[in-house]
């Protein structure tokens, strides 16, 4: 039986103990719920980059992309905002994104190695499960939180907690004991307590932009794959 487990953070990734697994990468404030969401709305192609540098080493090659992405949770300057809604009031002028993250897109560079790399998030969580399960029934699962600055933190951990509850129901998956806890939280406690009183959520609501969290929290309202290709994101066939 296949094996779920969790990492509390992106530092712990270990690329010479990928190649066998499905790694799933989750940052829900804000970047893999952002990545799901532009896909959902017609954006065609993501380039996750390291920084904003990097994002522009990367547009230079593209035909017309948009830059979005954050430092520290700072826009960086000239690119489009990194939160969900903010993003698709622009991102509507092109099929293709370049988004640069502190934490989630370096994350899923960094997992690059795996056998198969997707974007998790509360958005999508079933859509996710169903389609690892079918296309990589014996695979171990690795649910990677970004986490923040080297920094555990509570949302990614119950996001992750969302998608492993989806493995666990399937039947067919023993889980490890990070995993486990990762459910144990999903399922003793809800979305909005968990967004009250999280750092990340705490510091978001600060900033007036409650319906940015409303909007990543509308669990399993996706059915968008995002599958790590060749360096960009895309939604799987």
């Amino acid at each position: 039986m296949p094996k779920v487990h969790l990492l509390f953070k992106k530092e712990e990734l270990d690329a010479s103990r990928l190649q066998d697994k499905v790694v799933i990468v989750v940052d829900v404030l804000f970047a893999t719920s952002t990545i799901v969401h532009a896909l959902g709305r017609g954006v065609a192609d993501i380039w996750p980059a390291r920084d904003a540098e990097h994002a522009s080493h990367i547009a230079a090659g593209l035909e017309s992309p948009i830059l979005a992405g954050e430092h520290l949770g700072i826009s960086d300057p000239g690119f489009a905002p990194p939160m969900p809604l903010a993003l698709a009031e622009v991102c509507l002028a092109s099929d293709t994104l370049v988004y640069s993250t502190t934490n989630g897109t370096v994350a899923l560079i960094d997992a690059a190695s795996a056998a198969h790399v997707y974007v998790g998030a509360l958005l999508n969580g079933a859509a996710l499960v169903a389609h690892v399960i079918q296309a990589h029934p014996q695979a171990q699962v690795l649910l990677v939180c970004s986490g923040s600055v080297d920094r555990f933190n509570l949302e990614d951990f119950y996001g992750a907690g969302h998608i492993a509850a989806h493995f666990e129901r399937s039947g067919n998956y023993s889980m490890t004991d990070a995993a486990m806890a990762a459910l144990l939280l999903y399922r003793g406690c809800n979305v909005d307590t968990v967004m009250s009183v999280s750092y990340g959520g705490r510091l978001i609501r600060q900033y007036d932009l409650q319906h940015e969290i409303d909007c990543i929290t509308q669990l399993d309202s996706h059915d968008i794959v995002p599958v790590l290709s060749d360096g960009c994101l895309r939604q799987v066939a």
